[in-house]
């Protein structure tokens, strides 16, 4: 009986400080005000990884050629599967090293230390899946297949995409 007495004085007392203040103002809509962050901010602010800066065309040829190296994954598992080497060797070398690959992951990872170094031993690591292939050796493909798969999480793990207006940012 006591507890519903206080409970009934507190919800009095509130509906009396509640009627004594002056009308609410109506709420700015949202992103209308400067002081508040979207929702892009405050998840960038979360994510805690190292952002590699790029421009918005930069940022979805990274996302493009990251698709097609998980379609290749993809291709690698079915392929080995059904034991065709060859088609485990051909997607791994989609993936692998190239002096082009080369000198688009130093260029898209300029701007943060220590990623286009990781970019190159994922592409290596996927030449020597292609070498596992060469030799039908299953076994040598699955365990480079998961080094590669090793390097792909630890960089994602790592870094994150953030866009900017200019390389200079």
């Amino acid at each position: 009986m006591r507890i519903r007495c206080r409970l009934a004085l507190l919800l009095v007392s509130a509906c009396q400080t509640a009627n004594s203040s002056p009308a609410p103002q109506a709420s700015a809509p949202l992103g209308a005000t400067a002081l508040r962050k979207s929702a892009a901010d405050e998840l960038d602010q979360l994510d805690s990884r190292k952002p590699v800066p790029l421009l918005p065309m930069m940022a979805e040829h990274q996302k493009h050629n990251m698709r097609d190296h998980l379609a290749a994954v993809q291709e690698i598992v079915a392929a080995l599967g059904s034991g065709d080497f060859s088609q485990v060797t051909q997607s791994a070398r989609r993936m692998g090293y190239s002096e082009a690959m080369g000198q688009m992951c130093k260029h898209m990872g300029s701007g943060a230390p220590g990623f286009a170094e990781q970019a190159l031993t994922f592409h290596h690591a996927a030449d020597r899946i292609a070498d596992a292939a060469e030799k039908n050796d299953s076994t040598a493909v699955l365990a480079t297949l998961a080094e590669t798969l090793a390097t792909c999480t630890a960089c994602h793990s790592a870094y994150k995409q953030k866009l900017v207006d200019n390389l200079r940012e």
